[in-house]
């Protein structure tokens, strides 16, 4: 599955999903979508080990900034 440009007024959703793709002769491209296919990071690497490595970093930092914006998941009130 390849990541398209999502269009106006998408729901959020909480799935994403780092997609690899190899580029003839190039390397590999990396994407970060959403289930609507919404791109949300995406980027070009050489080597397969480092384009899994870069798609892998920007879900973690997409999720980490989701958290730490959500005042709610930060405070502990139990």
């Amino acid at each position: 599955m390849a990541c398209e440009t999502g269009g106006a007024g998408t729901k959020p959703v909480g799935m994403f999903e780092v997609i690899l793709t190899r580029r003839k002769r190039f390397g590999w491209r990396w994407q970060v979508c959403d289930q609507s296919g919404k791109i949300f990071a995406d980027g070009f690497e050489r080597t397969r080990p480092a384009a899994k490595y870069h798609g892998e970093r920007a879900l973690f930092f997409l999720l980490s900034q989701a958290y730490l914006r959500n005042p709610f998941a930060a405070s502990s009130k139990d």
